[in-house]
């Protein structure tokens, strides 16, 4: 089973009726770097997150420090015109997801998908009226 199918899967329980996901990737928040100086030091700083893009919206998830593929708590959800990319480098960093991501180029098709299909969904509809 892909790590895509996987993260879709466990998402499930996130999602609302009739939403479909379209892609999903992992994506952390510390460096990689950190790694250089030690297991521990990356393990105390990282987190992972799950990044489920649906037909509605795009959903960042929390897996923990251990864990990259089993959401446990919705961090954020995005307006589904969101764009992630455009992608670069082997570790891409993004903030337009609410806080820095890095996302490995082993995810970014999926990131490139779903900012085409962001685009052909049109632009996001208008606010509500004030009261």
């Amino acid at each position: 089973m892909a790590i895509q199918d996987r993260i879709a899967a466990a998402a499930a329980a996130f999602l609302e009726p009739g939403e479909m996901v379209q892609t999903a990737f992992v994506a952390q928040t510390a460096s990689s770097w950190w790694v250089l100086l030690g297991f521990v030091p990356f393990l105390l700083l990282n987190q992972y997150r799950c990044v489920v893009v649906t037909d509605r919206r795009i959903l960042v998830l929390d897996s923990g420090r251990l864990t990259s593929t089993k959401p446990k708590a919705m961090i954020r959800a995005l307006s589904r015109s969101t764009r992630i990319g455009p992608t670069q480098g082997l570790w891409y960093v993004t903030t337009n997801l609410g806080e820095t991501l890095r996302v490995h180029k082993r995810f970014h098709r999926d990131i490139e998908a779903a900012d085409a299909a962001a685009g052909a969904a049109g632009p996001p509809p208008p606010p509500p009226p004030p009261a």
